[in-house]
Formats: C-alpha cells, structure tokens, sequence
C-alpha cells in the first residue's frame, strides 16, 4: 500500500501546477488529470521521444503526469460541466492553478464545488496568489524566480557576472512543493475534523521564503546577503567550498570537517596516499582526532588550536582531491560519513552508481512503445508506504469512457 491510496485527485491540467500532481499520484493517489478536448498545450513541450514531435512523445510531458489517469472535458460547455462536477463529487481533492476568475466564471469555483462535495479540498495555486492586486500579472517560471529573489542567491564569487536562475522549472517546483504539503496538510485536518477547506498557494511567496537567509536579512536587518560560487549566500563572504581534483574535475566539499571523528578518517586517508612527508600540517590532525568535541564556528578566530585544526583539515581534503580523481575523492569521503559531492551535469548525475544504487532509476511500463523507458525516481524514500510509479502519462482522453463516460 502507498501513502495516499484511496484518495482521489482531480487536477486541471496546468503545466505549473502538473508536479504536484505527479507528487501526488506518485505517493498513491488516484489522479485524474482533465485536459481540453484539444490536449493541453504541455504536451507540445519539448524534448520528445525519438525526436519525433507529437502530442503523446513529450518527455516533459510523460515525466510530469506519471501515475496519472486522464480524461477530456471542455469546461466551457454546459454538458462538460456537468459531468466535472460530478466527478468533482467523487474527489477529495481538486487541484488548479486557471487564470484569475475563470473558474468563479464558469461557476465551477471552491463556493460552487463544496456544494457537491462539501469537505473538498481546493487548491488554488496562482502567482500571486487569488486576492493579490498583481493576480492577473502574466508570468513565467523565470519572471516569478527573479521577483521572488532566489536567483539573486545564486551565482559567483564574480559580480560583475548576473545571477543564475535555477533550472527545470524551479519556481513551479517550489510552488507545487507547497501546494502538495498544504494538500498532505488538509487532508490530514480533515481526517479529525471532517472539514474540507479552501487553500490559497502563492507562487511568489512560495519561492520567497524559499531563499534561505536572504530575505529574513534583508527584513529583519536590513542586509542584502552575497551570491557566491558553489555556497550558500552569505552577508559576509565564506571560505571557498570548491576543489579541483586529480582528473581536472571539481567537487564540492559543502560542510566542513570538524569532528574528531572527522579528523581521524582524513588523517588515515593522507597516510594511506602516502601524503604525510608533503603535508607538514598533519601534526594538526593529530590535535583535531583527540579533541574531545567538535570544532565550532564560533571558536575560528579565536582559538589559534581550533582554528589551526579546521584550516588543516580543509587543506588536506584539497590535497587529497588534488592526488585523485574526482570520483574516487566522492567515494572516499562519502565513506568516511564527509559530505562531498562531485560537480556533474543531469546527464552524469543520473547516470552516477551512487544514484543508480539508490533506486533512482525507475523502468516503467511503455506498452504505447512495446518497452519500458527509465525514468526519474523519488524525491524520497519511505518504507511502510512506498513511493512507486504506478503507470505512464495518460494519453489524451484515454480514460473517458471509465471515468465520465464519454
């Protein structure tokens, strides 16, 4: 049994609002995706299978509908309208992210809904948010990121160079995060309550609490926090995370050593590579694997020992990355409990074994292809309730005749 079985979803089709779907359908719900009769405009989105354009060979659009079922129904007519609220009434759940004031047109908004299915829970996902002045601003995932201010986060130590948006369309990634946990949430509510409820997510604000300590900075303090390469921002630069290895490729070593158990692995790795005669400093490692706690931050700078011991422990990882390969530096601090990771592309990293080991890799079944395609894993593991795929996207209007029987 998965998390959400027995529950049912119904989703406007939506290219913003279509991973929190997935999110859903994923964790076992029964989603049913509603698309004009014409298909929704996602399934023109490139890349395609084959590289052969068409309304079923979207790779965005397979991805993102995962586990789905799928009808058709044009909201517009009288008849269709109908029939969505009836299957309105079968649903626990509605998802949307429609232009402002369409649905309250159509009469098919939470007001009208909740008195077919009166503990619905309506999820309403929009820019700025339903009452915002701005609610009929047009957007796109990459306007909504800037506003909000994560790019401004995300960069180089290099200024003078522009701040870099986040990929694959990370603001209606974030945003759908926040719908499917307030989702989660209200069903959760209504399981003692009994109550439905209406739920107003903001995509602008879902992504402007989503930038760590740069807007709290800026609200509470008045300081603009600085973009810098491979690092959480920072008011104050931090020191450089990045090291370049054997192979002429990059990792990032992201939280520093500063256990003494730390010490202690990174010591016996330098003298397994035969470092100890290059590197003077060991005698600090020494020190930093028989402290009796960690080195805290609040120490550097102060303590000349601690802060001796913490650069030691940076310098050797650097020289250690510097005598192997990138891979091997991955591997061997991930097994002496070192967070690093090794800077790839997608491709790589889907193809990494570390992923591959984790299940990542998913094959599900293409019977439209006569052969399964891998796609994506979970964002998470559970046990008791795993997360699975249980089928691929829908094609247009597949299930109409079991589901509004058209």
């Amino acid at each position: 049994m998965t998390a959400l079985t027995g529950f049912r979803v119904v989703e406007l089709a939506n290219e913003r609002i279509a991973f929190a779907g997935k999110l859903l359908a994923d964790m076992g719900a029964d989603v049913i995706l509603v698309e004009p009769p014409v298909g929704d405009p996602a399934r023109a989105h490139p890349p395609f299978a084959e590289d052969a354009p068409g309304p079923e060979r979207s790779l965005w659009w397979w991805h993102y509908h995962t586990s789905k079922r799928g009808v058709t129904l044009d909201l517009e007519d009288e008849a269709d309208r109908a029939r969505f609220g009836k299957l309105v009434a079968s649903a626990d759940l509605l998802l949307e992210s429609e232009p402002a004031g369409r649905l309250a047109r159509l009469g098919l908004d939470y007001d009208d809904l909740k008195a077919v299915r009166p503990d619905l829970i309506f999820v309403s996902m929009t820019p700025y948010g339903r009452n915002s002045a701005n609610a009929d601003a047009p957007v796109t995932d990459l306007t909504l990121l800037a506003g909000a201010g994560p790019p401004w986060s995300c960069g180089y130590d290099d200024h003078t160079l522009p701040p870099v948006r986040g990929g694959g369309g990370q603001g209606y990634h974030t945003a759908c995060h926040f719908a499917a946990m307030s989702a989660l949430t209200a069903l959760f509510w209504r399981l003692g309550s009994g109550e439905g409820q209406f739920v107003d997510v903001s995509m602008h604000q879902a992504s402007n609490v989503t930038t760590e300590a740069a807007t709290y900075s800026w609200l509470v303090a008045g300081q603009t926090v600085q973009r810098q390469t491979g690092r959480h921002a920072a008011i104050a630069p931090t020191q450089e995370t990045q090291m370049l290895c054997a192979d002429g490729r990059w990792v990032n070593t992201g939280v520093p050593p500063r256990f003494p158990r730390d010490y202690a692995s990174i010591l016996g790795w330098v003298r397994e590579l035969s470092l100890e005669e290059t590197f003077p400093e060991t005698v600090f490692l020494e020190l930093g694997a028989s402290r009796d706690g960690p080195i805290t931050y609040d120490l550097l700078g102060v303590d000349a020992e601690a802060t001796a011991i913490f650069s030691a422990g940076r310098e050797a990882l650097a020289l250690i990355a510097a005598t192997v390969s990138a891979y091997d530096f991955f591997v061997g601090c991930q097994s002496r409990a070192i967070p690093v990771g090794v800077i790839y592309s997608p491709e790589e990293a889907f193809e990494d074994p570390h992923f591959k080991a984790r299940g990542f890799q998913t094959p599900v079944a293409h019977d439209d292809l006569g052969r399964e395609v891998i796609y994506p894993g979970a964002p998470y593991r559970l046990t008791a309730t795993p997360w699975r795929i249980a089928r691929r996207a829908p094609r247009l209007g597949e299930h109409n005749a079991e589901i509004v029987g058209g």
